[in-house]
């Protein structure tokens, strides 16, 4: 294998690690687990209905997936460009 041949291969890698982090079915899988654990644990707290508070952390998550784009832009825009000029 050429050093050319593994830097295609490390940077198809980095490339489908990086559609994984960013896609919808990862976002959704945990989303599901944590629903999943929290929906198991409360009733152990005594807890009643709970299969909607169980709903809260989920939803957090969701929603603050949902803003980090919104986040990230911001950030790039602002602190880090005043990063680049020094």
């Amino acid at each position: 294998m050429t050093d050319l041949d593994s830097i295609a291969t490390r940077n198809a890698r980095v490339e489908a690690d990086k559609a994984w982090e960013t896609c919808w079915m990862r976002k959704l899988f945990i989303a599901g687990i944590t629903y999943l654990i929290v929906s198991l644990y409360l009733p152990l707290l005594g807890v009643e209905k709970s299969y909607l508070h169980a709903l809260v952390p989920v939803c957090g998550y969701l929603l603050s997936t949902l803003s980090l784009p919104l986040v990230k832009t911001w950030w790039l825009e602002n602190q880090y460009k005043k990063e680049s000029k020094h």
